[in-house]
């Protein structure tokens, strides 16, 4: 599945390559598909280790930002986090970074995962508050920190109205895009976030969310990790149910200014990623869907 330009194919012939390459003691090791999101493709390599390849050039940012990073964030984290035990470096037959981490055991967050939404979501706040917290260690806004979700919403306006008209011409027969465009629009009236920087996993959605025996367990995927204003943080609690979000709202004490701007941000992320993939990626636009019905629904009830 080719989901953007210059994307560099991977399969596990080259997957072998690179391990007999580079990592000689798991060559041999079974290896199976694990799993393929927007930015990197993913094989399970034996019982305990993850290979994890970008797509593409762009992505592999995100993969050193994980080999740098996430050894030093870990120690301040109760929450198991992805671990790195492998950097791999650009060969001939696949020019990026890649990654070989220790596999986390759990099932993605959900109906049938998920025991209490509760107290999800409660788990979730706390989560988050732990991670805001944690020192940034001379890391700034810059560079591959420098996400546009960490900033302001002014500067993403005109690529997000030219999604809300691609929306109009494909879903918007079964979603309010006039409605959303106006809560977008609310959101960019109000006064720009002022606060401290902090860190910012970035795409806390249910899929980067592990859960054991009923519980959140760990958190995964932090290849859009920043450093920046925290709003954008919350919007994915709209992927959740009503009882995990308005847990998680209690949990962060959050007000209505900052509600605002996450529900902006998780509108942005939804009518973007409709855009972008809506020929190439029909699960993800699945998810952007449902995302923005919540949102709706969720206007609506307040």
């Amino acid at each position: 599945m080719i989901l953007h330009q210059n994307e560099i194919p991977v399969d596990e012939t080259l997957v072998r390559s690179l391990l007999r390459a580079q990592c000689p003691q798991w060559a041999a090791l079974p290896l199976s598909p694990a799993g393929a999101g927007t930015d990197n493709t993913m094989y399970r390599l034996g019982g305990d280790l993850l290979v994890r390849l970008p797509r593409t050039a762009g992505k592999g940012q995100s993969v050193q930002k994980e080999q740098e990073w996430l050894p030093r964030l870990a120690p301040f984290l109760a929450c198991p986090i992805p671990e790195v035990v492998h950097a791999g470096v650009p060969t001939g037959v696949f020019p990026l970074v890649w990654s070989v981490y220790r596999w986390i055991e759990g099932g993605e967050a959900g109906p049938d995962t998920v025991r209490d939404w509760a107290v999800f979501g409660a788990d979730l706040a706390a989560v988050v508050r732990e991670l805001h917290g944690v020192g940034l260690m001379g890391a700034a806004r810059a560079d591959g920190l420098s996400w546009y979700r960490g900033g302001g919403l002014g500067p993403c306006d005109q690529w997000i109205s030219g999604c809300f008209d691609d929306c109009r011409n494909t879903v918007g027969c079964e979603l309010g895009i006039d409605a959303l465009e106006q809560l977008w629009r609310s959101a960019l009236a109000l006064p720009e976030p002022c606060g401290p920087h902090v860190w910012l996993h970035g795409d806390l959605k249910p899929t980067n969310l592990l859960v054991r025996e009923g519980e959140l367990h760990a958190v995964i995927d932090f290849g859009g990790l920043s450093v920046g204003f925290p709003d954008a943080e919350h919007s994915t609690v709209w992927d959740l149910p009503p009882r995990a979000r308005q847990a998680y709202w209690d949990t962060l004490s959050l007000d209505d200014v900052t509600w605002a701007r996450a529900r902006a941000w998780a509108i942005a992320v939804g009518v973007s990623g409709i855009s972008y993939y809506w020929n190439t990626f029909p699960s993800f636009v699945a998810e952007c869907r449902a995302r923005l019905r919540a949102i709706l629904a969720d206007a609506a009830a307040r």
